[in-house]
């Protein structure tokens, strides 16, 4: 059943458990994850890059992922990823997409509140003054559809978790969490934290002590971004701390093509079998899904 990101989150939330969000590139994967979240009886997130939303199938993607968020058993949100331009987002809500995350988080301060007021105006204006609005605040380093690896300076630390002086300067700071909260609307707020998009170059150190300082500072529930990497025993933390919806991306899809060049030359060679190598994708990323559904329920 299609439910609303922020009804999702909340009461994950007010059962101790946060939820995964998947980005997903295709359908294939999309029904994967679907699957998992059935199989475990809980609600996930399927993510739209805003590179996919705006190719040409983009927007065929977003209606087939509503129709399938709408007949699943389990409740499930489209949400468009990391998005800034305004008609790509106007366009990608009108194929089905029913939570935004307006990211203006490259931008300064003031820019970054304006680009969120000028999205939720727009979407009002356009009949949609429903549309879940999700922000960020604090720069998070790579790139979220490639898996390059960060700097080890993006995650400087002891071995005792304490940040050295190189540590990164786009942590999200605390201070300007309930101005930016009130100014902009935002029902969910994506949080830099130490994550990384990408792949990690050593071990991920988290600034816990940063995540629940902007805890105690506002009640919309807390997002993070970069997920994959992180340790399942360090992701358990999350949900105490008010994050109520964790992102993947970087393990799902490399996990989808490692199986894929595993595989092809074999099914190739049996009568180029695609419908086979298709199960095997979808038993990868349901694989992950369901590990991260797992992770992240309580």
């Amino acid at each position: 059943m299609r439910t609303q990101l922020d009804t999702l989150v909340t009461g994950a939330l007010q059962q101790g458990s946060a939820v995964p969000a998947f980005t997903c590139y295709d359908f294939t994967t999309a029904l994967a994850v679907v699957g998992a979240a059935e199989e475990s009886g809980r609600g996930a997130i399927l993510l739209v890059a805003p590179k996919t939303a705006a190719t040409p199938n983009g927007l065929r993607l977003i209606a087939a992922l509503r129709g399938l968020a709408d007949a699943a058993s389990v409740p499930i949100a489209v949400q468009l990823d990391h998005a800034t331009d305004p008609q790509v987002i106007a366009d990608v809500v009108s194929a089905g997409a029913d939570s935004v995350l307006v990211d203006g988080s490259s931008l300064p301060y003031e820019d970054n509140i304006a680009l969120v007021r000028n999205v939720r105006a727009a979407l009002a204006a356009q009949g949609r003054a429903d549309v879940v609005i999700e922000a960020e605040l604090g720069g998070l380093a790579g790139d979220e559809d490639r898996a390059f690896a960060t700097d080890a300076a993006d995650n400087a630390g002891d071995a005792a978790g304490n940040v050295e002086s190189d540590a990164p300067a786009g942590l999200t700071d605390s201070a300007q969490v309930e101005d930016f909260v009130a100014r902009t609307g935002a029902q969910l707020l994506a949080v830099a934290v130490g994550n990384v998009h990408g792949k990690y170059k050593g071990e991920p150190r988290l600034r816990w002590d940063v995540l629940q300082d902007i805890a105690v500072r506002t009640r919309i529930p807390l997002v993070l971004h970069g997920a994959s990497g992180i340790p399942a025993e360090e992701l358990v933390k999350a949900a105490a701390m008010n994050v109520g919806k964790v992102n993947f991306n970087t393990e799902l899809r490399t996990g989808v093509l490692a199986v894929l060049e595993e595989q092809t030359t074999a099914h190739r060679a049996d009568g180029e079998n695609l419908q086979a190598l298709l199960g095997l994708w979808n038993a990868s990323a349901r694989t992950f899904a369901a590990t991260a559904l797992a992770t992240l329920s309580r």
